[in-house]
């Protein structure tokens, strides 16, 4: 199975592009899956305007949003929490690919994550995102997974200092990948 990995964030020093790097990187080791870590900036398209869609039709970086959607088998997402809920350009990014035929969001598994350096580790945010993917369809796994004080988890390998925090996002993955696998195997 393809595993589309990304953060939802254009900072390079981005927490969460630290968080989706070593989950891709955990991803990795498993043999069945083959991981497509994209770059957030694969994804840049304006802001959602029907207007400009009626005259030009979907902007080059959402079509290519909607390919590696369509390509993967399930999703992961770290994002960050922007005054407690999605960030716009993810927001953006799930209004230009529900303009698809089909839909690629539909009945697709994803996992979101989210790393912030505050005590909440962006769950609030991770909340608001559930929304409009599942209104799309998208099967979001239950359990999701805030890293707090990200700005002190990582060392200088990008691995979590913390083992138990290590531990947990692992089994997360483990859990995850069981349930995409499932999900795809029912024929969606």
């Amino acid at each position: 199975m393809k595993v589309l990995v990304f953060a939802a964030s254009l900072r390079k020093a981005s927490l969460n592009r630290k968080l989706a790097a070593l989950t891709a990187s955990l991803l990795e080791r498993d043999p069945s899956l083959q991981i497509d870590h994209a770059d957030y900036r694969d994804f840049e398209m304006p802001p959602y305007d029907g207007d400009l869609e009626e005259t030009s039709g979907l902007p080059s970086g959402s079509r290519e949003f909607i390919n590696r959607i369509q390509q993967a088998g399930a999703l992961v997402i770290s994002t960050p929490e922007y005054n407690g809920s999605i960030p716009g350009t993810l927001k953006n990014a799930l209004d230009w690919a529900s303009r698809a035929k089909p839909n690629p969001l539909d009945k697709k598994p994803v996992l979101l994550l989210g790393a912030s350096p505050g005590a909440l580790g962006a769950v609030r945010g991770l909340w608001h995102t559930r929304v409009p993917l599942e209104a799309l369809g998208a099967f979001v796994y239950p359990q999701m997974h805030g890293l707090s004080k990200a700005h002190e988890a990582f060392d200088d390998a990008g691995q979590l200092r913390d083992s138990k925090a290590a531990e947990q996002l692992m089994k997360l993955l483990q859990t995850f990948v069981q349930f995409a696998n499932a999900t795809n195997s029912t024929g969606k």
